[in-house]
């Protein structure tokens, strides 16, 4: 598994991709479970009341969350790609500029209660 996290803002964004031979969730929406590399992550947007109230560059904001839409991948570097793309665009929907996005990737060993 791999963590890719976004931080930007004030806050923390983290998605999972999920590798070769690691089980990707399966849900309405899931991809094929034949796709070697499967993203997963939330996807949200600012609106103007509801949501849930998080402080983005020292700013109150309201913003709604979207069912994560996972999506699969043949290579690795496919998969990484879009989710950079990905994180800074969510950050971007509350306002977070892409230069002001730093991403890092993760290494996550699957804990024994997983494999």
């Amino acid at each position: 598994m791999l963590l890719v996290r976004g931080h930007g803002g004030g806050t923390t964004l983290t998605g999972t991709i999920f590798e070769r031979g690691e089980r990707a969730p399966s849900y309405k929406g899931a991809p094929d479970e034949d796709a070697p590399y499967v993203w997963v992550c939330d996807a949200f947007y600012e609106v103007e009341s509801g949501g849930s109230e998080t402080t983005i560059d020292g700013e109150i904001k309201h913003v709604a969350f979207e069912s994560p839409m996972p999506r699969g991948f043949e290579t690795r570097e496919q998969a990484l790609e879009s989710a950079r793309e990905h994180v800074r665009t969510q950050f971007a929907r509350v306002g977070v500029a892409e230069a002001d996005v730093e991403i890092e990737v993760l290494k996550e060993e699957p804990s024994a209660e997983h494999s």
